[in-house]
């Protein structure tokens, strides 16, 4: 039995460890799930499209939400404004779907302050010379670029103690099925299963 519920799910790890394309065949693969849309004030990357990689917004637009109290978290990475929408997580929520928020390490404290059930992974490469060399095979960074990226997530790594599990991304399809079994267990957890548990204490009891 599955506690009907949805889970916040924050998902967080460097940049190259594939994170994005883990989350979207995890939603491809299983039902249940529903991919939180950030909004951002980056440009749009080739192929990107507003609403469905993330809400591109102007700086003065994603500053007039955080004064709406319209995002759950923000933060700001490598010169942006990252955030979450507040309206739809809480209403995907309600209908029981388990939602995944791909963010950074500062925005995921944050929800772990508003939501303490959420739960945290963290998404890593084997090791850092891999993960160099996913950053430098996307083509689309220069050197400079790559060496930044290097630098945030030796920073990150010392905040990884915060999650509650560290996912390696070696191989795509054996991490997918990790993280929904991951997930999964976490519908099971007493924390989660309150009114189960008075439930069985009260018929017991009774007997």
């Amino acid at each position: 039995m599955r506690n009907n519920e949805g889970i916040l799910i924050v998902v967080s790890g460097f940049s190259g460890a594939g994170k994005g394309t883990l989350m979207k065949r995890l939603v491809e693969e299983y039902e249940g799930y529903a991919l939180s849309i950030s909004a951002t004030t980056r440009p749009p990357r080739p192929g990107e499209e507003d609403g469905r990689e993330y809400f591109f917004l102007s700086r003065e637009q994603f500053e007039k939400r955080i004064a709406e109290h319209a995002l759950i978290e923000h933060a700001e990475y490598c010169g942006n404004y990252y955030g979450t929408p507040r309206d739809y997580v809480e209403k995907k929520l309600s209908e029981g779907r388990d939602v995944i928020l791909e963010i950074e390490i500062q925005g995921a404290l944050k929800i772990k302050e508003q939501y303490p059930d959420a739960l945290l992974l963290f998404v890593s490469t084997p090791d850092a010379a891999e993960l160099r060399r996913r950053l430098s095979g996307r083509g689309t960074e220069t050197e400079e670029v790559i060496q930044k990226r290097l630098c945030r997530a030796a920073r990150e790594a010392e905040g990884i103690e915060i999650y509650d599990y560290i996912v390696i991304n070696d191989d795509l399809e054996t991490c997918v099925k990790e993280l929904h079994g991951i997930i999964a267990a976490a519908h099971h957890a007493p924390g989660r299963n309150g009114e189960f548990i008075k439930k069985m204490r009260r018929e017991l009891e009774e007997n």
